[in-house]
């Protein structure tokens, strides 16, 4: 792992050098601590605590008497959830002496969960989601089906054969449930979140019928949809939301639902090598996800969404920043044939531009603005479009 170089350190040393307080959040293995320890490298007087470990905690019993004490250094706290009672005294710290890069908190919940950031910290702290490997990250040292059936969580990917890394999600999964779900404060039986994330990995790419969840799982509306918060709060759902234009279509108001890590999605719907992966009715819907969550996870500025109308007009993701508004069309084939709804959704939006993802290695032009490429080649241009927005 130490030979992949991530995408995100560039733009975290540039937080660093803005912000006093920078978060690291980000699902658990999805490499945090590593990257903490990669941007220690050019930091003097790197002090690393692990809030879970009774030694390091016992360390900030007086929080307030320990930073004092160590003004000089630049402290990294891990797992800063687990010490939420922390953050009032951040804030006091940070006012007495305000200079960027003093601290960086890794957490593994959004900051919604981490209440204590947003409301304690406001105006004094920059957030950074980090997700698992990028296909940009790892594409020279691997096979796109490798990356496919493996997902993203460097332990997973890494792993030396097929066998092995299903072995690791497998103990991952177990482990969220049974024991990182209730160190967050959430008292929901595992078995029963097991339940609801085996069944959206069922429904990955498809509209999000909370009723229809509720009956099956025999909870209410309200409890199903609380349910589905915290597995996107904790980074292993996404609810990707309705793009609504200014044009007079009936739009579909449903957010979609995918499994953010594809790697997770084949182990809950036991799924072991590439070929049953090929054979399995979720195969476009699992390239699908994997395409929004690379080109969401490069472009973290631009905000998602997707695009359907009740006449059958339909985009797989939607991406604005302002008013630049770019097109994604996700195929999981090398001759991708695309529909009259997909033109009309093209129309409707009317995009700067509009790609069509696919399993592809020469990209070619389709018409004016509208190209099908690689998930490399995507990925790239979404980064050069990124980096073209501040200069």
């Amino acid at each position: 792992m130490d030979n992949i170089k991530r995408i995100a350190e560039k733009e975290l040393k540039a937080l660093l050098a803005y912000n006093p307080v920078v978060a690291i959040l980000g699902s658990r293995q999805s490499g945090k601590t590593t990257l903490a320890k990669m941007l220690s490298n050019d930091i003097d007087k790197f002090l690393y605590i692990d809030a879970e470990k009774p030694s390091n905690r016992a360390m900030l019993e007086d929080a307030e008497f320990f930073f004092e004490s160590n003004r000089n250094k630049f402290i990294c706290i891990d797992e800063i959830q687990r010490m939420p009672e922390i953050f009032q005294i951040f804030r006091s710290e940070v006012d007495e002496k305000r200079i960027p890069g003093r601290f960086l908190i890794l957490g593994s919940a959004s900051k919604d969960l981490i209440k204590q950031s947003s409301e304690t910290l406001a105006g004094r702290i920059s957030y950074y989601e980090l997700t698992p490997f990028l296909y940009v990250e790892i594409c020279d040292q691997s096979i796109l089906n490798d990356y496919w059936l493996k997902g993203g969580y460097p332990l997973s990917f890494l792993a030396p054969d097929d066998k092995t890394s299903l072995s690791w999600r497998q103990n991952f999964i177990l482990t969220f449930l049974e024991r990182d779900m209730p160190q967050l404060g959430i008292n929901i039986p595992a078995e029963t979140m097991r339940r609801l994330w085996t069944i959206l990995a069922h429904l990955h790419g498809q509209l999000l019928n909370v009723s229809n969840l509720g009956n099956s799982l025999g909870f209410t509306n309200k409890t199903v949809k609380s349910y589905i918060d915290i597995l996107s709060e904790t980074f292993m759902v996404r609810q990707l939301k309705p793009y609504e234009t200014n044009v007079s279509k009936r739009i579909v108001k449903t957010p979609k639902v995918y499994i953010r890590d594809h790697g997770i999605l084949n182990t809950l719907l036991n799924i072991p090598s590439f070929n049953d992966l090929l054979a399995h009715p979720v195969f476009g819907a699992s390239w699908e996800g994997l395409v929004i969550e690379n080109l969401t996870g490069i472009a973290p500025n631009w905000e998602p969404f997707f695009y359907r109308t009740s006449n059958g007009a339909e985009l797989d993701l939607i991406l604005t920043f302002g008013k630049k508004v770019i097109a994604v069309e996700c195929k999981a084939t090398k001759s991708p044939k695309l529909t009259r709804g997909f033109w009309n959704a093209v129309d409707d939006v009317q995009p700067m531009e509009t790609w069509v993802v696919a399993p592809i290695k020469d990209a070619y032009p389709l018409k004016e603005n509208v190209w099908v490429m690689s998930l490399t080649d995507a990925i790239h241009k979404m980064m050069s479009i990124q980096d073209s927005l501040f200069e």
